[in-house]
């Protein structure tokens, strides 16, 4: 009975893990880069290299939102909405922005926003027209190019079966402690199961962590029964209910002018005596039922809806404001989504978000080659692989190599492309999926270690590439970050330095290779055998 349970643990194991883990990789991999996504557009936006960090940032906002005001008066007086952007930490601008009339057929108003250096007041270059880590940020649950509803469903169900393979790992796990210490090297699938093994150990707690709150953030979409029977609009009518809303002013009729905003950031700071404000947003300003809203960052809290107050654009008076204590439901469920969204972390707490990212990766990948490599080993050397076989080791090469690769790309196009090219962004992207098709049409095509070898020296150049175009087409470079003391941008390329070296030292060794060290083919593995004395 309990060999026949464990047996059907393995199996479940191995089956809702192989059947997702291309998928699971993209979304790990994505999701480990964009915990540092507003250092990627910080990277993919030159004009904003040089602005420094504000060292009194907190005292400088209350004059930063009064000059924004007079600038979006001038600027912006007939617009249907205003917004300020203050800098923060990780990002070092100030941005005023009002919304330009709609086009046809157009969902939203697009803003004409005007970035700004804070420690000058003066007005930066243009900025290029570029996702930056955005683009990741919604990879890793939206898939781009598909119906984001559906996208979300997929990654869900994804997450489940990751949810599952998770609990499964651990209950067919009989050596969990003893495997945190175990690696052999160059002993073929053992290696593999190793660093399966290991990297899902060490990890263990960031695993269950991040795919469950994974599912959390999307709870409402998996299940929203509970509201559909309580509220008569169902969803509509749950939102409508929980989101902070104004009442007060939505029936007012005609234009008035606006108050001074000085009155509503006296009321604020009276509220908050140290608010840290991350942005003022103005619905319908010079209207009756124009509101001001002002966001303050949730600090270190475990929230992860921004706190802010609502306030009349025409009276002052402030007509709703978030709650100060939630309920237990929300306290749970803000604390789950901020967890799993890392906003709350420090510059170190980021980096173990990332080393248990990374960590994720090489667990999904180890286990796909670990499969790959047991069957190909049971396979007889006159015996046709089969499909399944040829499947799994091309996607296997397309994931794990085209990724990487991809990545280059994306960052190689945001230096290449010219300035003025137009739907400059989604050409980037473009780059980056266009790289990756490549990589996988030449794995169905042949994957053996040649193939293995000669995507790590490509993607050994593509790492190396990044730092050098960058250092070509801008004013900056790995030794003028480390001397000016710009950590993100040195951290940037450094890191791309480091890959480089690591792909490098993959190329050499898989040169080295003997039979059983990576995936072979039959036929070269008899060429191997007739060689030998």
């Amino acid at each position: 009975m309990k060999d026949s349970f464990f047996r059907s643990m393995t199996w479940l194991h191995t089956w809702v893990g192989l059947l997702v883990c291309w998928l699971l990789y993209l979304i790990f991999f994505a999701g480990t880069l964009s915990f540092f996504r507003d250092e990627i557009t910080l990277w993919n936006q030159p004009a904003i290299h040089n602005v420094q960090a504000q060292t009194q940032r907190i005292e400088a906002q209350k004059q930063q939102i009064i000059t924004g005001f007079d600038y979006l008066a001038n600027h912006g007086a007939n617009s249907s909405s205003w917004r300020i952007t203050l800098p923060e930490p990780r990002i070092p601008y100030l941005i005023y922005g009002y919304a330009k009339p709609k086009e046809p057929g157009q969902r939203r108003s697009k803003f004409e926003n005007t970035q700004l250096n804070p420690n000058t007041m003066q007005e930066l270059e243009p900025f290029v027209d570029t996702k930056g880590g955005n683009f990741f940020y919604r990879l890793h649950y939206d898939l781009h190019y598909m119906d984001a509803i559906t996208a979300r469903w997929i990654v869900c169900f994804a997450s489940f079966f990751m949810l599952i393979a998770i609990i499964s790992g651990v209950v067919i796990h009989k050596r969990i402690f003893k495997d945190m210490f175990s690696f052999r090297r160059n002993k073929g699938s053992r290696t593999w199961l190793d660093a399966h093994n290991l990297s899902s150990v060490l990890a263990l707690p960031f695993h269950l962590m991040i795919t469950y709150t994974g599912m959390i953030t999307l709870i409402f979409m998996l299940f929203p029964y509970p509201a559909k029977v309580t509220y008569d609009n169902g969803m509509r009518g749950f939102f409508n209910d929980v989101t902070l809303r104004n009442t007060m002013t939505d029936k007012a009729q005609g234009e008035s002018s606006m108050v001074p905003i000085q009155r509503i950031l006296d009321q604020v700071y009276t509220k908050w005596s140290h608010a840290d404000i991350t942005r003022v947003q103005v619905n319908q300003p010079n209207m009756a039922a124009s509101t001001i809203t002002v966001l303050v960052s949730a600090g270190k809290t475990l929230r992860d809806q921004a706190p802010r107050l609502i306030f009349s654009g025409a009276t002052g008076q402030m007509v709703a404001k978030t709650d100060d204590e939630l309920t237990s439901s929300k306290a749970l469920y803000e604390s789950l989504n901020s967890m799993h969204t890392g906003r709350l972390a420090t510059w170190l707490l980021r980096w173990l978000y990332v080393l248990g990212g990374i960590a994720g990766c090489v667990m999904i990948g180890s286990g796909c080659i670990m499969w790959a490599k047991r069957i190909r080993e049971r396979t007889k050397n006159n015996v046709k692989p089969s499909f399944g076989l040829k499947l799994v080791e091309g996607l296997n090469l397309a994931t794990i190599m085209g990724l990487p690769l991809a990545t280059c790309a994306f960052f190689i196009a945001n230096r290449l492309l010219s300035p003025t090219t137009a739907e400059r962004a989604d050409k980037e992207i473009l780059a980056f999926f266009l790289t990756w098709l490549a990589v996988a049409l030449l794995a169905l095509i042949k994957r053996d270690t040649l193939q293995w070898r000669v995507m790590a020296a490509i993607n050994a150049v593509a790492c190396l590439s990044v730092p050098v175009i960058n250092a070509l087409t801008t004013n900056g470079n790995l030794v003028s970050y480390l001397m000016h003391k710009q950590w993100a941008l040195f951290t940037f390329d450094a890191l791309f330095l480091l890959f480089s070296i690591l792909f490098f030292i993959q190329t050499e060794k898989l040169r080295t290779a003997k039979n059983n060290s990576k995936i072979i083919s039959p036929s070269q593995s008899n060429n191997l055998k007739r060689q030998k004395p």
